[in-house]
């Protein structure tokens, strides 16, 4: 256990931290899901749809520093590969 005042605030903003990024990887993983489930019923209006959003949830996440800028540039690849091999 932390003794010092300043080891017992890191503590506190630890966990706070820990929550804010469990947030957003939850956030990221939802919006793809989103997207992989569009495709799944090929339709291509909402899988660009939810393309541009899970677009936006990556950049944040990078942003705040939770993912890598080359982690979330291959899920955006990825992402952006299913949704283009359905509209053929």
């Amino acid at each position: 256990m932390a003794h010092s005042k300043s080891a017992k605030k890191r503590i506190v903003i630890a966990e706070k931290n820990r929550e804010r990024n469990q947030a957003i990887k939850s956030r990221v993983k939802t919006m793809s899901k989103k997207v992989l489930a569009a495709v799944e019923t090929k339709d291509t209006e909402n899988s660009d749809a939810a393309l541009s959003v899970a677009y936006q949830e990556l950049d944040r996440a990078v942003s705040k520093g939770i993912l890598k800028k080359n982690t979330a540039s291959r899920k955006k690849s990825r992402l952006a590969v299913k949704v283009n091999a359905i509209k053929g």
